[in-house]
């Protein structure tokens, strides 16, 4: 099975989150993790994105840089990326540049759809 890994642009744990608000809040033209921007609003999850989360049948995860790196051991990717794991093997899924082109929730949830049909099933 096929599972879409998803790994942000952003360190785990509270002081780290507490920083990435602050920079949403201050700064967001420059926040530096454009995945994380899609998907969530400021302090929650965006509800669209949610709605595809729930009702996607694809098998998805959800990493930090760090915790994909101490899980995978894995240092050679840009972040944000979308990779597909196949059999612990990586491979990427949506670039760290084809996510920072994206410009909606909307966009992102049907570029997922076209490319999973394409090379997921």
């Amino acid at each position: 099975m096929t599972t879409l890994v998803f790994v942000y642009n952003a360190k785990s744990g509270f002081k780290n989150l507490a920083l990435d608000i602050a920079h949403k809040l201050f700064s967001p033209k420059t926040y530096a993790c454009n995945l994380c921007a899609l998907t969530f609003n400021t302090f929650t999850e965006n509800t669209i994105w949610k709605d595809f989360r729930n009702r996607t049948p694809l098998d998805i995860e959800f990493l930090h840089s760090d915790a994909f790196e101490a899980k995978f051991k894995a240092k050679n990717f840009s972040y944000p990326i979308i990779l597909s794991k196949t059999n612990n093997t990586l491979q990427p899924f949506l670039s760290s540049k084809a996510i920072a082109s994206l410009t909606s929730v909307e966009e992102l949830i049907l570029t997922i759809e076209s490319k999973s049909c394409d090379r997921l099933r």
